[in-house]
């Protein structure tokens, strides 16, 4: 599930959602089990008032774009994220890396390179594993 619109200039869970849908996932991903619209309502109302059917859709349209599930129980519904966190987020950039290196090729890397200048040494030391053993594999 790969999360179209990517805002550049917001931060966090925000470049992937709207700010009620942050919100919620950040709630959902930080519960340590499913969750009613009211259970999300009710964490949600500690901050400011939310409108019990302004969640319900918004969760809904999390369903429907597959980044919660949502299984009956009872009269309501209890809802869970398709994905840890991690997971989304690995996979989001997974993705977004492969787009860009599609279309951008070299300029995308050199940029990567030129970020690489203000990052720590393990993060540098993963790099060169990787490259070692893309050589390897080339060879």
């Amino acid at each position: 599930m790969l999360i179209r619109k990517f805002k550049m200039k917001e931060s966090g869970l925000n470049r992937f959602f709207g700010p009620l849908e942050a919100k919620i996932m950040d709630i959902l991903w930080n519960a340590s089990k499913e969750m009613s619209i009211k259970d999300v309502q009710h964490v949600l109302d500690q901050e400011k008032t939310t409108n019990f059917n302004t969640v319900m859709t918004v969760m809904n349209r999390l369903v429907d774009k597959g980044i919660l599930q949502k299984r009956a129980e009872g009269r309501g519904s209890l809802y869970h994220p398709v994905q840890t966190r991690n997971a989304f987020l690995n996979e989001q950039s997974k993705e977004m890396t492969q787009e860009l290196m599609d279309e951008f090729g070299n300029v995308v890397v050199s940029h990567m390179l030129d970020a690489l200048e203000d990052v720590d040494e393990d993060l540098v030391a993963k790099l060169e594993q990787k490259i070692e053993e893309l050589k390897k594999k080339d060879h």
